[in-house]
């Protein structure tokens, strides 16, 4: 086995290894997911990103003191944008599926983005010219962004809405628009004895007995994290139903769906919850702060707060818990989200158009999570920090990211392979 092959096997059964022996099905679904194409390998290892962003892709350009320590969301590749419905009432577009974020270097979150475009470019069969276009668009997007808000933020295009976009986003929004809550509630729940509960179907199931005490007194810890009041007969629970994690990051973790009665008696404001298991985020492992560590109680405590900290309205129903002494998530299941379908994009003007304004849109999530936030973990305007570290280079700058993703887009489509080969010669220990 090749020295890069024996190292990949490392660095997955590092991160995986104790996850996979308590459920090795998960995994196996898991690891098929990830064997379907490079970018959803690449998606399933962020693990292998960190650890080669800190080995073999190593590089401090652009960075300082201030700009290593700053809030990221950890795994922002190109699929994780989405529509959301803010807390002021407001459909954006933004960055979603903050399971990973923590605090460390602000170019991993761009040279994580970066890459993710080479291999979409490359699945698309774009030249790698198109590919190193779009990369630098990003990025010049992201730093005039910034800079303006730097500046006091007259000049900044502001949040992706309505109101802002144009082309594939406003689709994507106004997609968002269309979606009621009694279209979700008709899809996830039955009304019997006039009233809702769950409706069971495949990957959802009924909370055993022994459990269904301990996730009532979770959801009741879970109420005094919400940041403001809310009315008592909202927090009435209809019903719970047990879910098992399906997506790709998510193997084998169990989550737990609450129906609850919603700002009134009538049906269709009910509202659901997910309460999920935290994880350790892959970059943690990679980021030695012993205050980042100090900060959190628990990974569910650490999701919420990051939640919180990059985005400017969250969900009113973002908190945390612990189940089981466990730490968990709390959210909304969304009626309003929607994702960008990058299979239907493909001519590069509108992928031009689309990274150009999720470049801005990162801008805005890290220019949030600052001195002027609710938390006390970073406490410096990262706008400017990172225009100070940045900004005086920017030919440089893009240059760095482009040559990082075409780079890393070959590592990994060549990875992939390897895992190929691991994964269906039975050299994954476990599954």
């Amino acid at each position: 086995m090749g020295t890069r092959s024996s190292y990949l096997l490392d660095v997955l059964m590092t991160e995986f290894g104790d996850s996979i022996t308590t459920d090795p099905p998960a995994f196996r679904r898991k690891f098929r997911k990830m064997a379907a194409s490079p970018f959803a390998f690449y998606r399933g290892s962020a693990c292998l990103f960190y650890a080669d962003l800190t080995g073999p892709f190593a590089d401090d350009s652009y960075l300082d003191e201030a700009t290593s320590r700053v809030w990221i969301h950890g795994d922002l590749h190109a699929e994780n944008f989405g529509t959301y419905m803010n807390a002021s009432g407001v459909l954006v577009f933004n960055v979603n599926d903050f399971d990973e974020a923590y605090v460390g270097p602000y170019v991993w979150d761009l040279k994580r983005f970066a890459a993710s475009v080479a291999l979409l470019g490359y699945a698309k069969a774009l030249s790698d010219a198109v590919i190193g276009d779009l990369v630098g668009g990003f990025a010049g997007a992201y730093l005039t962004e910034l800079t303006a808000i730097a500046r006091g933020g007259d000049d900044a295009v502001g949040a992706l809405t309505l109101d802002t976009t144009s082309g594939v986003l406003h689709r994507v929004l106004q997609t968002a628009r269309l979606s009621t809550r009694v279209a979700m509630l008709d899809v996830e729940t039955v009304v019997e004895d006039y009233d809702r509960r769950f409706a069971f179907m495949e990957g959802r199931v009924p909370v055993a007995d022994g459990m269904r005490a301990a996730v009532r007194a979770a959801f009741e810890d879970y109420l005094t994290t919400l940041p403001m009041p809310s009315n008592p007969v909202e927090h009435v629970i209809k019903d719970l139903a047990l879910r098992k994690g399906v997506g790709i990051g998510s193997a084998g973790l169990p989550s737990y769906n609450l129906l609850l009665e919603g700002r009134s008696q009538a049906l269709e404001n009910d509202v659901i919850l997910y309460m999920k298991q935290a994880q350790v985020p892959a970059v943690a492992r990679y980021v030695t702060d012993e205050k980042v560590t100090r900060y959190f109680r628990h990974q569910g405590h650490r999701t919420a707060e990051s939640q919180r900290a990059l985005q400017a309205y969250a969900d009113p129903w973002l908190g945390h818990t612990t189940l089981n002494g466990v730490g968990q998530l709390v959210a909304e299941v969304s009626p309003y989200s929607a994702d960008l379908d990058w299979g239907d994009v493909n001519e590069p003007a509108e992928l031009h158009a689309i990274v150009r304004d999720l470049g801005r849109a990162v801008a805005r999530m890290h220019a949030v999570a600052d001195d002027d936030s609710s938390h006390d973990l970073v406490s410096f305007s990262t706008e400017e920090a990172i225009v100070a570290a940045a900004g005086g280079d920017a030919a440089g700058f893009t240059a760095t990211l482009v040559d990082f993703a075409h780079r890393y887009g070959a590592r990994a489509r060549e990875d992939h392979g390897l895992f190929v080969d691991l994964f269906r010669n039975g050299r994954l220990p476990g599954v």
